[in-house]
């Protein structure tokens, strides 16, 4: 009946099959050719049971996110999803892949759900700034229970069907071929004459809230912790609130107002701006689809430090069989001690099973000889920044590994042309930037060296993303994309705690605007040591930072900081001593101390970052505003309802930040601030970075 939805039966049991590629996303025309389909199987006296299946890859994976902002058009999907719920014939959702949002929100209108194994389902429309607003947030809780529908609605996280069996939101896992399986189901269903199982009228998980509101409020603080000040988990909370006191079609038809509502508002389009500017940034400039990527059966990581433990367990989370080499038997067995350590903290919180931190144990491999990686398919180089130490470790791996091996450096702000020049093959030779914790952090930069090859940039954004991690592409400068702008927001923080501003206040600041801690409570979780040690090889000094480390004062690893951490504690307090220095530091330079207020400090941090993100962009360092965005989001904790960097800065206006930079120049006397040629252009013609990112996806 339409080319996107069809049709078809076997026996008794008719087939509505979604076929929409890639994903088969709710756009107009599938909703209206379910809606169709449907009423057809249903009128039709032949037909005794109705199954729902997605064609290719996956079951329906959610809303056509294109849609979102233009004027919805019929029929609209919780009208659809209404028929469905009151379907007089058993409804059976087959699902595999991963069924989200709508496409899972028309799963809970049926009368049963089975599942393929690995099959993975959820509602991320939190993640967008919008919430499941086609009945989700109410079938979903008088189905398996509030307190884990609100964990799996305000979380966006994925469930797999075997833990989604346990809970009762499936009925069965069918092994084999899942047409046949959900058709065999269904007839099962109609011979044994089972009730239909209308999950909006279930209320036995409901009833005991409606007695205790208080217990409501209860569960819903203890999944609000992320998301508090923020729109979309506010309007979670209410719509679920609504089980308590209206019926599905009722709470429905408000949900739909409030998604209305939410969806031009800032938060929601930063977040969709981060959606979309993921899926760009994998598509990489001189890297068609034509260009494979070298399989990458065993790893090896040169280094059991921090950086080299996390990126090890990485590969062994991923099941890649992985050896670690250091340079001692003692370093080594430190090393894969602290591994060990951090897998068993995971199983005692219950996010790891015994069996599978045994598994992932055994993956990994160590050796003190380098020639154990001579069969590593990638090898990733991760000692201290030391650029002599990081050329022979290169050369040697040149000698020592096949010659179809990937070889990259983790290195943070080093020359990744000059070590490629090391080898003999520099085409094979890039970048890998992790970010600490790497079995933790989601971004990866993905350096691309002067002769890097499409093949080995290819099969590093594969591995990247086998690791579970968001790769992006850049180019070699100082600091590559992430740390460059860092380093300007550093050095601004610098001058505002001479100028007179105090630690507490800078970072307070910060955390206002959303990220979670401020540049000094986060140089205190690192290591204040770290970039003291980079700063000295470069012959650079931070005063205050650089004082604080003559004194012994490196962070919470030594319980003395920019803060004063008392018997490990992880959040620091003022410290009096610090005040004390930094006003010497201002009293020594011969500078005035004033108040700087919240508005001030934050233009100071955030808008240097936008001017360098603009020299990163005319230089080429990056390829798209939105893959800056996307490092920052994903890497530094920028809020991601404020869309990244260059997202934030077409909010402002160009023109204000070009404006306010100027000043800042003047104000200072550091060139630096001057605003950047790109963005001064952008600005007189009255564009933002947007257009930059819309002329490179035309």
């Amino acid at each position: 009946m339409s080319q996107l939805v069809s049709l078809v039966r076997d026996g008794n049991v008719a087939l509505i099959v979604i076929d929409n590629p890639p994903v088969n996303a709710l756009s107009s025309a599938v909703r209206a050719g379910i809606l169709e389909c449907f009423r057809a199987a249903r009128d039709d006296a032949q037909v005794a049971a109705i199954v729902f299946l997605g064609a290719g890859r996956t079951f329906v994976a959610g809303a056509d996110i294109t849609e979102f902002g233009k004027p919805p058009q019929p029929p609209v999907l919780i009208d659809v999803i209404a028929e469905i719920d009151q379907s007089p014939k058993p409804t059976v959702a087959a699902m595999h892949g991963t069924p989200l949002g709508g496409g899972f929100e028309v799963t809970l209108a049926c009368h049963f759900r089975v599942a393929a194994p690995g099959t993975r389902v959820g509602l991320p429309e939190i993640k967008l700034g919008l919430f499941p607003a086609a009945g989700g947030t109410q079938r979903l809780p008088r189905l398996v229970g509030m307190d884990k529908a609100a964990a799996m609605i305000l979380s966006g996280e994925q469930m797999p069907a075997e833990e989604a069996l346990e809970i009762g939101l499936i009925d069965e896992i069918v092994a084999g071929d899942l047409r046949a399986g959900a058709v065999a189901f269904a007839k099962r269903v109609v011979a044994e004459k089972r009730p239909l199982r209308r999950v909006s009228e279930l209320d036995d998980k409901i009833a005991p809230l409606r007695a205790d509101p208080a217990r409501f409020d209860e569960i819903m603080a203890s999944h609000m912790k992320r998301g508090r000040g923020l729109d979309a988990p506010k309007a979670v909370v209410e719509s679920m609130r609504q089980t308590l006191t209206l019926d599905v079609e009722e709470a429905s038809r408000n949900d739909r107002d409030t998604f209305v509502r939410l969806i031009p508002g800032e938060q929601s389009r930063g977040q969709r701006h981060i959606f979309f500017a993921e899926r760009e940034a994998a598509k990489v400039p001189g890297v068609s689809k034509d260009v494979k990527a070298r399989a990458v059966r065993r790893a090896a990581v040169i280094g059991a430090g921090t950086m080299g433990g996390g990126i090890a367990m990485c590969f062994a989370n991923a099941g890649i069989p992985v050896t670690v080499v250091e340079t001692s038997g003692e370093a080594l067995k430190r090393g894969l001690d602290t591994v060990a350590k951090n897998y068993k903290t995971s199983v005692t919180r219950g996010s790891l099973t015994a069996e599978e931190m045994e598994r992932r144990i055994g993956l990994m491999s160590g050796a003190t000889d380098m020639d154990a990686v001579k069969d590593a398919d990638l090898v990733i180089e991760a000692v201290f920044e030391e650029m002599d130490i990081k050329r022979q470790i290169f050369g040697a791996l040149d000698r020592i590994t096949g010659p179809d091996a990937v070889l990259a450096t983790n290195t943070s702000y080093l020359d990744v042309n000059a070590i490629a020049r090391e080898t003999q093959r520099p085409a094979s030779v890039l970048g890998m930037h992790f970010f600490s914790p790497a079995n933790v952090m989601r971004l990866l930069e993905v350096v691309r060296g002067e002769r890097t090859s499409p093949e080995a940039l290819a099969t590093a954004m594969a591995v990247g993303r086998r690791l579970g991690k968001v790769p992006v592409v850049v180019g070699v400068c100082h600091g590559f994309v992430g740390n460059r702008m860092l380093r300007a927001r550093s050095i601004e923080a610098e001058r505002l705690l001479i100028e007179g501003a105090l630690p507490q206040e800078v970072d307070g600041a910060l955390t206002e605007f959303g990220f979670p801690m401020g540049p000094f409570a986060m140089g205190d979780l690192a290591g204040l040591d770290v970039s003291w040690r980079m700063r000295k090889a470069q012959g650079t000094r931070a005063e205050i930072a650089d004082a604080l480390c003559e004194a012994g004062r490196f962070g919470q690893k030594t319980g003395k900081g920019f803060y004063l951490y008392e018997a490990g504690a992880r959040t620091g307090k003022p410290d009096p001593e610090v005040e004390a220095m930094i006003v010497g530091v201002s009293k020594r330079l011969g500078v005035t101390r004033r108040p700087i207020g919240r508005q001030e400090i934050l233009e100071r941090l955030v808008y240097p970052m936008v001017n360098e993100g603009a020299r990163i962009l005319e230089e080429g360092i990056a390829t798209r505003p939105g893959d800056i965005d996307v490092i920052w989001i994903y890497g530094y904790g920028f809020p991601a309802w404020r869309g990244g960097p260059m997202f934030y800065a077409d909010t402002v206006g160009l023109k204000t930040i070009c404006e306010r930079l100027s000043a800042l120049a003047t104000a200072s006397g550091d060139k630096r601030h001057e605003p950047a040629a790109l963005l001064q252009r952008l600005a007189a013609e009255g564009r933002g970075f947007a257009s930059l990112d819309e002329k490179k996806s035309a």
